[in-house]
C-alpha cells in the first residue's frame, strides 16, 4: 500500500494532468478543427448565386434579335441566314429574282423558295409587299353569275403606250420602278414608240413581262414625230438619232454621196450593219 501514497506535491501534479486531460477533451469536442470548413463556405456562397446566374442564362437565350417588316423579293444571303433558310432555298429565290420577277404573296415565296410551313408561318407575318399589291382585289369582290353562260369576261381597254405614267406601268406583274423608269427613258430618247416590238429593247424586260405589257398597253395611233430628213441630214445629226450610232451614219452619208439619195428604206438595209431587224418601225422615224 505503500506505493499509492504520494506527497502533497504530487497529489496537486495528478490533479492538474486530470484537469488538463479533461480541458483537451472538452476542446476536442466543442471545436471544429476541419480544415476545409472556409472553402466550404465559399462554395456555399457560390451555389447561392446560381439561380441567378440560370435565370440569366434563361433571358439571354430568349432574347432573340427583333425582326422588322421586309419586302421577301429582297432577301439577301444573310438575311436569308438570319432567317432560318437554307442555302437551297435563298438560292431559288435569288434565281427566281434574275428573271426579273416578284413574288406577291407568302403562298408565291413558299412555291418559289420551297421553304417549309413552320419557317414560313414564323417569317410571313414580317412580309411587307408594295402597296398596290396588297389593294389588290380579291376574286370574291367580283360579281359572280349563276349561269356560266351569262359571265363575261372582263373587257380590256389598252393604254397608248406613249401616254402611260409610272403608275401605269408598275401596275404590271414583273415591273418596279426602275424598269418604268427604262422605259419612259426609252421613250424620250426616241421621241415616242412606234411599235410594241421596241420593249424588246429595254434593258431588263422578259418575254413574260413583255406579253403583259402587250395585254394593257398598245400604239393606239402613230404618234407625230420630228423626222430625221435621211437625204440631206447632216452627220451629227443622223448619229443623234437613237439607231444610228456614228458608224453607221458615217456609212449612211458615204452610201449617200457615192449613190444618191435613198428612196425606200430597202436601200438603206444595204448598208452593213444595218439592223435590218428593225427596219419596219425605223422607217416610220425618217423622211426619204
Amino acid at each position: 500500500m505503500q506505493y499509492f501514497k504520494f506527497t502533497k506535491q504530487q497529489q496537486k501534479g495528478i490533479y492538474l494532468l486530470f484537469g488538463i486531460i479533461i480541458v483537451l477533451q472538452l476542446v476536442y469536442y466543442f471545436v471544429d478543427f476541419s480544415p476545409i470548413q472556409e472553402k466550404n463556405s465559399g462554395k456555399q456562397q457560390w451555389l447561392s448565386l446560381q439561380p441567378v446566374v440560370d435565370s440569366l442564362k434563361l433571358h439571354k437565350s430568349n432574347d432573340k434579335p427583333a425582326v422588322y417588316p421586309f419586302n421577301p423579293n429582297f432577301i439577301s444571303d444573310y438575311k436569308g441566314y438570319k432567317l432560318g433558310m437554307s442555302v437551297a432555298e435563298i438560292d431559288r429565290l435569288l434565281a427566281f429574282r434574275k428573271q426579273n420577277k416578284f413574288v406577291n404573296s407568302a403562298k408565291e415565296f413558299q412555291d418559289v423558295t420551297k421553304v417549309s410551313d413552320s419557317l414560313l408561318n414564323t417569317i410571313a407575318p414580317f412580309f411587307k409587299f408594295p402597296d398596290w399589291v396588297n389593294n389588290k382585289k380579291n376574286k370574291a369582290d367580283f360579281k359572280k353569275y349563276p349561269n356560266s353562260a351569262f359571265a363575261q369576261k372582263e373587257k380590256i381597254v389598252p393604254i397608248d403606250i406613249n401616254t402611260a405614267t409610272q403608275d401605269d406601268l408598275i401596275k404590271i406583274n414583273g415591273i418596279g420602278e426602275a424598269i418604268s423608269l427604262r422605259i419612259l427613258t426609252q421613250k424620250e430618247k426616241l421621241g415616242a414608240f412606234v411599235s410594241m416590238e421596241q420593249m424588246k429593247e429595254v434593258w431588263g424586260l422578259s418575254p413574260e413581262v413583255i406579253l403583259n405589257l402587250n395585254k394593257y398597253f398598245a400604239i393606239t395611233k402613230l404618234p407625230d414625230l420630228n423626222k430625221v430628213d435621211i437625204n440631206n441630214a447632216s452627220l451629227k445629226e443622223l448619229s443623234a438619232f437613237f439607231y444610228f450610232k456614228n458608224d453607221l451614219a458615217r456609212q449612211i452619208v458615204k452610201y449617200r454621196s457615192m449613190n444618191g439619195d435613198f428612196r425606200t428604206i430597202e436601200d438603206l438595209i444595204k448598208i452593213n450593219n444595218f439592223p435590218v431587224d428593225k427596219a419596219k418601225y425605223i422607217a416610220l422615224y425618217l423622211n426619204f
